[in-house]
């Protein structure tokens, strides 16, 4: 991906990052969400749907739990605050980290919050990690596992595993009722069918799926790590802690899961109503925004000027995005977590090296005050707080 130079004048009013900083004093936040108005929270919220330039089923960042154990520091005076991330299902990693009370996963692809409904229903199915990897990749569980099994030895149990066809036609069966019948959820007949893409996709390439799965790729090009590499990654002291690392991480997730408080929304990043709906359901509630997962986005939202990237996305701006953020409920141990971006060490370092803290507060502050031109001045190392 080329890196943008394109600059941009940032005016965003000092009341605007102040007022995100003036928090209600009261945490209000539901325990659980009724169906009904789960779903009312994502038609509300979202915005159309957008364009991205792969159907990124699962992350190609593995080492983005590096940075969990300098996350937790940082964000220890706001425990349990609301979660906010992009993309599949690096986000159950963190929030269960976080032990988050509520989180938002918004993407600009109306496909991504169905892989989070078929990952949804996929945890209200499965009371434990290998019968919700059996369903996820339609393969039959295999013998000599259990709850105290690790991750790496659930992975490579399944890897030999073939998919099976009737496994496949029944859990995709059961996602379908789920969604349609017990929530009643509102999908139409395209949503079902991508659903029924997606599901495939997850079949036919199994705990080996990547970034890259069913698109055409340079030769030569670096491999993405797979979703076995992804779960199986490590902090910066060598543990485990993805969402399925244990059964306590999961639970956590399921648990999040069945009461609706893991809520994913269709939203451009610098559009004008999923951010700004989020931000006032949060301030309604009383609640604070612990972390924010942008990946690289903000990299593409520097270049949505011009370019073939900003052709894709032409109504995401770096601008919009930022005044977005301000409206959000913060507080001074709010934290990004951003990727290390391509350009910035290649694609390889970019798929394989940590992720890195910054905190929203200087972030905005040095926004206002007119210091962040263009994408590479993110990562200036007075905005980073506590990295490994």
């Amino acid at each position: 991906m080329p890196k943008s130079r394109t600059r941009f004048v940032f005016l965003l009013p000092v009341m605007i990052v102040c007022t995100s900083l003036l928090l209600p004093a009261t945490d209000s936040l539901p325990r659980q969400i009724a169906d009904d108005a789960f779903w009312k929270l994502i038609e509300d919220a979202s915005e159309p749907n957008g364009e991205f330039p792969s159907e990124n089923f699962v992350s190609n960042e593995a080492g983005f739990q590096m940075v969990l154990p300098a996350l937790l520091e940082v964000t220890k005076s706001s425990p349990n605050g609301v979660y906010i991330g992009v993309g599949p299902e690096q986000n159950f990693t963190y929030a269960a980290a976080l032990r988050s009370k509520m989180a938002f996963v918004i993407d600009i692809r109306r496909q991504n919050m169905l892989v989070h409904l078929i990952y949804k229903a996929l945890f209200e199915m499965s009371d434990n990690r290998a019968d919700f990897i059996a369903r996820l990749f339609s393969r039959r569980r295999p013998e000599g596992i259990s709850k105290n099994s690790s991750v790496a030895e659930l992975f490579n149990a399944f890897a030999p595993i073939p998919y099976d066809t009737d496994s496949y036609q029944k859990n995709l069966e059961g996602i379908t009722n789920l969604l349609l019948t017990k929530h009643k959820f509102g999908l139409t007949r395209q949503d079902q069918t991508n659903i029924e893409h997606v599901f495939l996709a997850f079949r036919e390439y199994g705990p080996g799926i990547n970034y890259n799965s069913g698109t055409v790729t340079r030769v030569g090009a670096p491999a993405p790590p797979n979703y076995a590499d992804v779960m199986t990654a490590t902090d910066t002291q060598g543990i485990q802690q993805s969402y399925l690392a244990n059964e306590e991480n999961y639970r956590f997730i399921r648990d999040m899961e069945g009461r609706n408080m893991m809520i994913p929304l269709t939203g451009d990043f610098g559009g004008t109503k999923a951010f700004r709906a989020v931000g006032q359901y949060l301030k309604d509630h009383g609640a604070t925004v612990s972390a924010f997962y942008t990946s690289n986005v903000e990299e593409y939202l520097f270049q949505s000027s011009g370019g073939p990237v900003g052709d894709r996305n032409p109504s995401g701006t770096a601008p919009n995005f930022y005044a977005n953020v301000a409206m959000l409920p913060l507080d001074a141990a709010s934290t990004f977590i951003r990727s290390g971006g391509q350009g910035r060490g290649g694609l390889l370092a970019f798929m394989r090296g940590p992720s890195r803290l910054y905190s929203i507060h200087k972030t905005l502050t040095a926004i206002e005050e007119g210091r962040i031109k263009h994408y590479d001045d993110l990562f200036d190392a007075a905005l980073q707080t506590n990295n490994p």
